[in-house]
């Protein structure tokens, strides 16, 4: 559901995310998980790994999207090494738009906060995301940006 009233941009403001930002950020992970792929995560699980990242400054960082002090989005980032590139890939991941903030350029806003950290870092190549092949309403707003199908498949084995 997309929110058909405009939001001014000049309102939002996009940070890094702490501790105190854990709760919301498992409760958004949660419902990202349902919406897309009908998957219910643990509520203790989740909240511990999003924990882990406060913790543990090598597993990445969040960013943290406020509306008039309202959190309305947030999504993590992760860093890979290419020893192909002799830098980073940097891996979004985690993204989620509170459903009444949809449609009104907050992943914009936060995509370009990674964009410029990035730059910024210096040592990174490529700044790459996944998406759940079904998901084209997420893929279109991806595509929009600018960001293009890697061609790549993702597989994995669980443990």
């Amino acid at each position: 559901m997309t929110n058909s009233k405009k939001i001014n941009l000049n309102d939002t403001l996009v940070r890094q995310a702490t501790l105190a930002d854990a709760e919301i950020i498992a409760e958004f992970n949660r419902a990202m998980a349902f919406e897309t792929e009908s998957h219910g995560l643990d509520k203790e699980t989740v909240k511990n790994g999003v924990e882990a990242v406060f913790s543990q400054a090598g597993l990445g960082f969040y960013l943290i999207a406020e509306r008039r002090s309202e959190t309305a989005g947030c999504l993590m980032v992760t860093k890979e090494w290419s020893d192909w590139r002799n830098g980073h890939y940097w891996w979004i991941q985690s993204v989620y738009v509170d459903q009444q903030h949809r449609g009104n350029g907050l992943y914009r806003k936060m995509y370009d906060e990674v964009i410029k950290r990035a730059q910024l870092e210096g040592n990174v190549s490529e700044v790459r995301l996944y998406v759940e092949k079904d998901n084209t309403v997420a893929q279109a707003v991806y595509e929009k940006l600018g960001m293009e199908n890697s061609g790549y498949l993702v597989y994995g084995v669980t443990l």
